[in-house]
């Protein structure tokens, strides 16, 4: 669980920040989507993942045998976390 400095270290770290984008510009990905979009690899993407389903960001969903993330837009943190991401990709 994030720590009192939660803001910075969830922007602590530039892949944890391609995944977090990477989520909130396409909704929905699998882990192999998001290694192949981020370009980083398996062990690095999971521990981001679960960093990010442990802060509340995102969620995970199986479907089947399959995981697919998605940001968790009931967090209301998380719309405003889309909003700086499309401002910032302007």
């Amino acid at each position: 669980m994030p720590s009192n400095n939660a803001f910075e270290e969830l922007f602590s770290s530039k892949g944890r920040a391609k995944v977090l984008k990477e989520l909130l510009s396409e909704g929905e990905m699998n882990l192999t989507q998001l290694i192949k979009a981020t370009g980083l690899n398996y062990v690095t993407t999971v521990k981001h993942l679960n960093y990010l389903v442990n802060a509340g960001i995102i969620e995970e969903i199986k479907v089947g045998r399959v995981k697919i993330y998605r940001p968790n837009w009931m967090n209301p943190k998380v719309r405003l976390l889309e909003e700086v991401v499309r401002d910032l990709s302007e």
